[in-house]
C-alpha cells in the first residue's frame, strides 16, 4: 500500500506526495478582502513538495460579500482579489507546488457589520446559531439570520460558479467547495438548521438539493478533475446538528460519486476536537468514488496507518503547517516541530504567520 511520501494522481493533477496543507483561516486580508502581500510569502514558504505540502488548500475565501463571516478573510469575487491571488499562485507554482482555493459562503455564521450595508446574514431557515464570530471589536455573538427566499438560491449557485471561474483566472489548479463546519451548504444539509418546507427542505433529497446544484455548477465551469469538496458529517462546529447523519451523508456521497471529483476531503469527528464520534466513513468512501482525503488530528503514525489500511489516499494537516512551513520534511525525518503561538492565529502581521523558521 502507498505511504505518505508516495505519488498520487488526483483528478487533473499529479502530486509527488500525499501531504496536503488544510485550509486555515488567518484573518490577514487587506482592505476590500484582498489577499495581502504577506500571503504570497506565507503560501510560498509551504509550497515546496519536497519539504512542505504537495497540495495547498487555501484559507476559506468567500464567494461574495454576503458570504463573509469573519473580519479580514479574503474573497474571490472581485477583479482586485483575483489579481492578488494570481501573485500567490505564481509564487506557489514557482516552488513546484499545487494550490486550490476553498470556496466559502458562511450563511448564518456572520455579523451585520460584515454584511453589505449592514444587512442580516442569510440561512436556510431563520435559526440563530449559538456561536461567535470575529469582528472589528473582537469575538462577538453572530447576528440572527433571515431565511433565504427560494428565488435567491439560484443567484448564490451562480456566485459559486463565478468564483470557480475566477479561481482559474487567478491561476489556481482547482477549487474545493466548502460544505463543512456548519456553513451555508452544511446548514442546508442538516435538519438542525434546515426547517424549510419547500424544495430545499424536509427530505434528505431536498436538503441535498442546494449542494448538488452548487457542485454541478462548479464542475460544469472548471471540470470534475479540478473540483474537490470538504465535508464534516458529525462535527458540532458552529452549532451544526442533524438527527441522523449517516443516511444523510450516504446520500451526499452517492450524488458526489456521479461526478468523478478530484477528491473528497472529510473531517473525521469534531473539527479540531475528538475524532471518536461514531460514524461509518468507509460507507462514504466507497460511495463517493473519488480520492479520499482525511483530516483531524493526524500525526505521522496515524497517517501512515490510514494509508496502509486503504482508509485514505491523502492526509490533510492543519495547525502543524502554521508553525512548520517545512512540515513534510519534519514528518519524514522525525525532527521536532516549532512551538505554535496560538495568540497569533487570527489577525496581525508577520509574527506567527511568516516568521516560523524552517530547518537549515
Amino acid at each position: 500500500m502507498p505511504g505518505l511520501f508516495d505519488p498520487i494522481r488526483l483528478g487533473d493533477l499529479s502530486l509527488p506526495t500525499r501531504v496536503v496543507m488544510a485550509p486555515l483561516t488567518r484573518n490577514r486580508a487587506a482592505p476590500r478582502q484582498v489577499p495581502s502581500e504577506l500571503a504570497i510569502t506565507y503560501y510560498a514558504q509551504r509550497a515546496n513538495p519536497a519539504t512542505g505540502a504537495s497540495l495547498i488548500i487555501t484559507e476559506a475565501s468567500q464567494i461574495s460579500q454576503q458570504g463573509q463571516g469573519y473580519l479580514d478573510t479574503p474573497g474571490i469575487y472581485s477583479d482586485e482579489q483575483v489579481a492578488a491571488w494570481k501573485k500567490v499562485t505564481d509564487a506557489v507554482h514557482a516552488k513546484g507546488g499545487k494550490i486550490v482555493i476553498q470556496l466559502w459562503h458562511v450563511g448564518r455564521i456572520s455579523h451585520n457589520s460584515l454584511q453589505p450595508v449592514g444587512e442580516v446574514p442569510v440561512a436556510p431557515s431563520a435559526i440563530p446559531a449559538k456561536t461567535k464570530t470575529y469582528i472589528a471589536t473582537g469575538f462577538a455573538p453572530v447576528s440572527a439570520p433571515r431565511a433565504l427566499g427560494i428565488g435567491e438560491i439560484p443567484g448564490i449557485v451562480q456566485q459559486y460558479r463565478q468564483a470557480a471561474r475566477n479561481a482559474l483566472k487567478a491561476g489556481f489548479d482547482g477549487v474545493e467547495v466548502h460544505a463543512a463546519n456548519g456553513y451555508l451548504i452544511d446548514q442546508f444539509l442538516r435538519n438542525g438548521t434546515n426547517h424549510r418546507t419547500d424544495a430545499y427542505g424536509g427530505s434528505i433529497e431536498n436538503r441535498t438539493r442546494f449542494l448538488n446544484e452548487v457542485m454541478q455548477a462548479v464542475v460544469a465551469e472548471v471540470g470534475a478533475g479540478r473540483t474537490g469538496i470538504r465535508l464534516s458529517p458529525v462535527t458540532p462546529a458552529n452549532d451544526a446538528s442533524d438527527s441522523n447523519p449517516q443516511p444523510l451523508f450516504n446520500h451526499v456521497a452517492d450524488e458526489l460519486g456521479k461526478l468523478g471529483l478530484m477528491y473528497v476531503h472529510v473531517i473525521e469527528g469534531a473539527t479540531g476536537g475528538t475524532r471518536h464520534i461514531p460514524f461509518d466513513y468507509e460507507a462514504l468512501r466507497t460511495r463517493a468514488k473519488a480520492p479520499w482525503m482525511v483530516n483531524n488530528g493526524y500525526d505521522i503514525g496515524l497517517a501512515q496507518q490510514a494509508l496502509a489500511r486503504g482508509q485514505a489516499d491523502l492526509v490533510a494537516f492543519g495547525r502543524p503547517f502554521i508553525s512548520n512551513p517545512d512540515l513534510a520534511l519534519r514528518l519524514r525525518t522525525g525532527a521536532a516541530f516549532n512551538v505554535l503561538d496560538s495568540k497569533t492565529f487570527y489577525g496581525g502581521g508577520a509574527k506567527g504567520y511568516t516568521d516560523y523558521p524552517a530547518l537549515a
